[in-house]
């Protein structure tokens, strides 16, 4: 089960750090307010109708104030590019925080590295047989 769980949150966690670090570009293509065209990544087909299509003479003879019947929309989301962190982009309130929870969490298990105690006031006891020789077991 222990198992299990660390594969799923480490390739939670590696599809986190996919999608936190890759762009995202969506364009829509939106003709007479109907959508006509949606691309991901990519640059979206345009449905022939726009300014852009229009031949030279007559897009000189086009005005700012008409509007085209055609809208395109891009939603661009950029990722993350730098992903080090250095001692140095830390401010002050962070580091100490860091530092008071390096120190609790370490406080936390400073039982489990001391050494156990002597034996002193117990003493072993007493061989009554030899075992070893009773069985005929020996090491070699």
């Amino acid at each position: 089960m222990k198992t299990m769980c660390q594969k799923i949150v480490s390739i939670t966690m590696a599809i986190l750090l996919l999608l936190s670090t890759v762009s995202w570009k969506v364009e829509k293509h939106y003709c007479m307010g109907r959508l006509m065209d949606v691309a991901l990544f990519s640059n979206v087909e345009t449905c022939g109708m726009g300014v852009d299509s229009l031949d030279v003479s007559k897009k000189n003879n086009f005005s700012e104030t008409e509007k085209s019947c055609c809208e395109e929309q891009v939603a661009y989301v950029e990722g993350q590019n730098d992903l080090k962190v250095t001692i140095d982009d830390l401010d002050n309130s962070t580091s100490i925080f860091l530092i008071a929870y390096t120190y609790s969490s370490i406080l936390q298990y400073e039982n489990l590295f001391k050494l156990p105690g002597s034996f002193d006031s117990y003493p072993p006891p007493e061989i009554v047989k030899n075992i070893h020789l009773l069985d005929e077991v020996f090491l070699i």
